[in-house]
């Protein structure tokens, strides 16, 4: 008999182990870990032939508490009182699911208004979505102070004073910076200022949100958050006034939807972030999952979208006058097609030669 060389037993071991070194639950590892989670919803989905949205709406609230791992965050939220959030929102859950299947989850576009665009295109995409039927805009703001104010108030002139208009600053300033800033732009009446500061600063989040607070501007971040328990930080410190939710960056939709439990508890509204590859497709089955089955309101609640990259996958979002309609395709509409993946794959694919010929390489 062949003996077993007892060092290649252990190195499963000590593999994990050296993981958790560049951990735990944040960076690579919980990135993959997502990844590879989401890839087993969106199987399961399919096997039950629904879509993922309706796969959750359908779980009774013992099955669904028994997906969330609730580890570090007991001293906020258990889960007998996820359990309980779960049941007391079976009180309207058909009508709301009616509504969502009819009207669609409210929208908000961010492809209007980046950093750099001209007025001339700026002008075009705003008056375009305005004519689709668009009534809440976010504006990138962060580079120029003089600037911001140009361009806030022009599109604040062309979107007029009933629609919501939202800031985000991509983490740009410094904590006085941020305030500061926001002050001088508090005249354009923006709903919230997204990432005024590093996404990992809880106390420097919660000083921006006290300090905004009597301007009528709330703190929004999330998308950089990487796990659940920076989110429970946040709403312990009323650092947020409106939590944005990543489906990818936590670790799958089980972690998501103890963050969606947590924001609950404190009342305070998700409106996703989905400015990314595949983001759109993804988020969208969380928030309308949310809102049947856990938060039951739209108040101050919207879902990101962006125009772009949609055509790369088999099941794209449908907007439908500025509204997510519920996808009906089973599964989580992560699935690509299979051109678009050839043409990437790196190196071989079609537009990674095309680059590398480029440069020269």
């Amino acid at each position: 008999m062949q003996k077993t060389d007892s060092r290649a037993m252990e190195l499963p071991s000590l593999w994990e182990e050296e993981l958790k070194l560049i951990g735990p639950e944040k960076g690579v590892v919980h990135l993959a870990t997502a990844a590879v989670l989401n890839a087993v919803w969106d199987l399961w989905a399919k096997q039950e032939g629904k879509p993922l949205w309706k796969l959750l709406v359908d779980m009774d609230p013992r099955t669904l508490v028994s997906c969330i791992d609730f580890r570090y965050i007991t001293d906020v939220l258990t889960e007998e009182e996820a359990c309980e959030i779960l049941r007391q929102s079976q009180v309207g859950k058909k009508e709301r699911e009616e509504q969502m299947l009819a009207h669609g989850y409210p929208a908000y576009t961010t492809s209007c208004a980046w950093l750099g665009y001209p007025d001339a295109t700026l002008k075009q995409l705003c008056s375009e979505a305005l004519k689709d039927g668009w009534t809440r805009f976010k504006v990138k703001v962060g580079a120029d102070l003089q600037d911001d104010i140009r361009r806030c108030r022009l599109i604040r002139n062309m979107i007029g004073p009933e629609k919501t208009l939202m800031m985000d600053a991509n983490q740009r300033w410094d904590v006085p910076e941020a305030v500061e800033w926001m002050t001088k732009l508090a005249e354009f009446k923006p709903l919230w200022i997204e990432e005024p500061t590093s996404p990992d600063d809880i106390l420097g989040h919660a000083a921006i949100s006290k300090a905004l607070a009597p301007l009528g501007i709330g703190v929004a971040t999330g998308e950089q958050c990487h796990n659940r328990v920076i989110f429970k930080q946040l709403l312990q410190a009323k650092a947020l006034k409106f939590l944005q939710i990543d489906s990818c960056r936590l670790g799958s939709v089980n972690e998501n939807l103890s963050v969606l439990l947590m924001a609950k508890k404190f009342e305070i509204p998700v409106c996703p972030h989905a400015g990314g590859v595949g983001l759109c497709e993804l988020v969208q089955h969380l928030i309308i999952f949310d809102f049947i089955s856990v938060s039951a309101s739209l108040q101050d609640r919207m879902c990101e979208y962006v125009d772009h990259l949609h055509e790369h996958f088999k099941y794209p979002v449908l907007i439908r006058e500025a509204s997510y309609m519920p996808p009906k395709d089973p599964g989580y509409s992560t699935e690509m097609k299979e051109d678009s993946v050839k043409k990437h794959r790196y190196p071989d694919g079609e537009v990674w030669k095309k680059l590398l010929t480029a440069q020269g390489n």
